[in-house]
């Protein structure tokens, strides 16, 4: 079964917290109101290297799905 790649998510112990979730390596949640992100991986000093180069760009994805997300209930 395929999974989507980023998904919305939310809390209610977390009330003001939005979270884009990714869903594929490296996964992390994303708060989109305060820009924190959470690793749900360990990482290897050899992996933080590739990590850094994708970081920026898996993040700006999970903004922009959140963006396009938010669109469609306007």
């Amino acid at each position: 079964m395929d999974l989507p790649k980023f998904l919305i998510a939310d809390s209610s112990v977390l009330e003001e917290a939005i979270f884009v979730a990714h869903t594929d390596y490296p996964r992390f949640f994303l708060n989109v109101v305060n820009d924190e992100v959470h690793w749900m991986e360990e990482f290897e000093n050899e992996d933080r290297e590739e990590l850094e180069s994708q970081t920026t760009h898996l993040i700006e994805m999970a903004f922009n799905f959140y963006d396009k997300e938010m669109e469609n209930f306007e």
